[in-house]
């Protein structure tokens, strides 16, 4: 059995899924779905850049979707039930793709949601006032522990994604992981900042998740295909009644990346698959089980692996 992951912010670059579009006609079909969507012609952005421009939030978040389920659909299209898909996932973004994957919410709604997604989580906090970091080489308990005595009142600092073993993201406001920064490197740990517009998935960001919250009410979501595995809760479920809960919390809460991971092999996957573009994920599950079988479609091997009944395109790259 497969486990099928979708990859979030970070993972764009020019030219994605544009070999793909130019050799399958599904392909094309759900860029053009995309620009309809959106009313402005998201394609263009992806296959041509500028990198500036695409790696905005507000472009972010739908052209990594779009090429998401281009790969998917042409997988689909190709495999059918050979794709052996058993479950699915998606790190932050991600979800919305693994949902649309799994047939529960529809893709020009998930297109339109993660637009005003971007916008909502950019808007949260003034751009300069937050920040997010990357810790290495400290022991989630202890982490949890140095982020409240970092945090002061209005001032903040928290878990933001539990990526791998040894490897949490934090977020917060800037005075507060800078304080953590300290402590975190006092103990001997290291810290990576990263370069965002903000400190998603952490508290400060809960007006994103309201305002969010309030679009979600007009969205219709299905029982998954097959159970999905959230970020918040690390749980694998097919209930559709608690999508638009889980979607408006993920804004504000930590992605428990690491051990949706450890749910998904729980469950009974053998193998994992990034779809989308890049291997970010393939990545960090190397980090759970370095001998667990994990490929991307975003290379030749992967692809030429998954789809045995097709001849991969002649560039060798299929996005």
């Amino acid at each position: 059995m497969r486990a099928y992951v979708f990859p979030g912010q970070g993972s764009q670059y020019v030219g994605m899924g544009k070999a793909l579009a130019e050799k399958y006609p599904i392909a094309k079909k759900t860029y053009d779905e995309a620009d309809e969507a959106l009313g402005f012609k998201l394609s263009d952005l992806i296959f041509s850049g500028p990198i500036e421009t695409l790696t905005e939030t507000t472009n972010n978040q739908p052209a990594i979707l779009t090429t998401s389920i281009a790969f998917w659909r042409v997988l689909e299209e190709l495999k059918g039930p050979a794709l052996d898909c058993g479950i699915v996932g998606g790190h932050s973004l991600g979800e919305y793709s693994a949902l649309v994957a799994a047939g529960a919410l529809d893709f020009a709604a998930a297109v339109k949601l993660v637009r005003k997604r971007g916008a909502y989580m950019t808007e949260a906090v003034p751009l300069g006032k937050g920040t997010m970091a990357a810790i290495m080489g400290v022991e989630a308990p202890a982490l949890e522990a140095m982020c409240a005595t970092a945090t002061l009142a209005g001032d903040v600092v928290e878990p933001a994604g539990y990526n791998a073993p040894g490897q949490i993201v934090v977020a917060g406001h800037v005075a507060a992981v800078g304080r953590l920064g300290a402590a975190v490197e006092a103990a001997g740990g290291k810290v990576f900042p990263l370069t965002v517009s903000g400190p998603f998935h952490s508290s400060p960001l809960k007006p994103a998740g309201d305002r969010l919250a309030e679009d979600l009410k007009a969205v219709t979501f299905r029982a998954p295909k097959v159970p999905y595995v959230p970020n918040v809760t690390a749980v694998p479920t097919q209930d559709a009644g608690a999508i638009a809960k889980n979607l408006t919390e993920q804004v504000y809460k930590a992605v428990r990346w690491e051990p949706s991971m450890r749910a998904m092999l729980a469950a009974g996957a053998t193998e994992l698959v990034e779809v989308g573009p890049g291997r970010v994920l393939v990545g960090l599950i190397k980090k759970v089980d370095r001998k667990f079988p994990a490929s991307t479609v975003d290379d030749e091997k992967g692809w030429a692996a998954l789809t045995t009944t097709a001849t991969p395109s002649q560039d060798g790259r299929p996005g």
